[in-house]
């Protein structure tokens, strides 16, 4: 299946494109995503781990199946004072 990732401002600077597309097994997680993504664009891989997984405007944790053609955003969090 194809799934595209959509990188927040602090993460696409990263990566060579801010919209970047995968190719995943059918039925893949956003975990599998996260580990996928992290092979193809080794610089993003430590950031990985703290990134917010948002699909349709809503959070989705590292277990959630992902569907073809699904968007994935993926954003830093930000600390408030």
């Amino acid at each position: 299946m194809r799934v595209k990732v959509r990188l927040g401002a602090g993460l696409a600077r990263l990566a060579a494109a801010p919209l970047l597309t995968l190719d995943l097994p059918d039925g893949a997680t956003v975990a599998e995503l996260r580990s996928r993504l992290g092979a193809e664009q080794p610089e993003l891989a430590p950031a990985l781990a703290s990134a917010l997984p948002v699909r349709a405007g809503s959070h989705v944790t590292a277990a959630d199946a992902l569907a073809d053609g699904d968007e994935v955003a993926l954003l830093l969090p930000v600390s408030g004072g």
